[in-house]
């Protein structure tokens, strides 16, 4: 009875953790990644849309990304696009390519990065404790409607609760350890 607002609930969940997959691929490690800036907003023809529509992007090496427009003309676009984003990364544009060059990090940046890594992780725990009241307050409402047994109701919080664990030590704490452990090695 309770299971379908179970399931619902898992879903959600999953939708979370991929949010936070996405949001700590951005996070730039010691090597180049496309996915550090493939989420960058390019405003191009009176249009936004992320710099992974309108080019390729490459990784010839550890520590250089190749942005190649499918049009010559987004060239400056996404110059200024890379200029304003929070990368801190000067775009060399040679011909009809640009190239970044990343510098290694210094210590005092990885620190800063593994705090926004523990923030994003908040984030998602807080997405996920919130579920886990919503999915609650349903099953709240089963009991006092008189659909769900008391006995069940109990059952309920603990399945809930086992769900709520799961996601946030087996899959977010993965995640999370395993990024932090691409940011620190040098």
């Amino acid at each position: 009875m309770y299971q379908s607002e179970l399931k619902h609930m898992r879903e959600q969940m999953e939708k979370t953790v991929e949010h936070f997959k996405n949001e700590t691929a951005s996070l730039r490690t010691g090597r180049a990644s496309p996915a550090l800036v493939e989420g960058i907003t390019v405003e191009y023809y009176g249009q936004t849309m992320p710099l992974v529509q309108v080019a390729s992007i490459s990784c010839p090496s550890s520590q250089m990304l190749v942005i190649q427009p499918w049009d010559k003309n987004a060239l400056e676009p996404i110059q200024k696009a890379i200029l304003q984003s929070p990368l801190g990364i000067m775009p060399i544009v040679d011909k009809d390519i640009i190239r970044l060059t990343l510098p290694s990090l210094t210590e005092e940046r990885r620190a800063g990065l593994i705090k926004l890594l523990d923030q994003k992780v908040e984030e998602a725990r807080i997405s996920i404790r919130q579920e886990r009241e919503n999915t609650i307050r349903k099953v709240q409402k089963m009991k006092e409607e008189g659909t769900l047994r008391e006995d069940d109701f109990f059952k309920a919080k603990e399945d809930i609760q086992k769900i709520v664990d799961e996601f946030n030590n087996d899959k977010i704490k993965a995640l999370r350890d395993k990024k932090e452990k691409e940011i620190l090695t040098v």
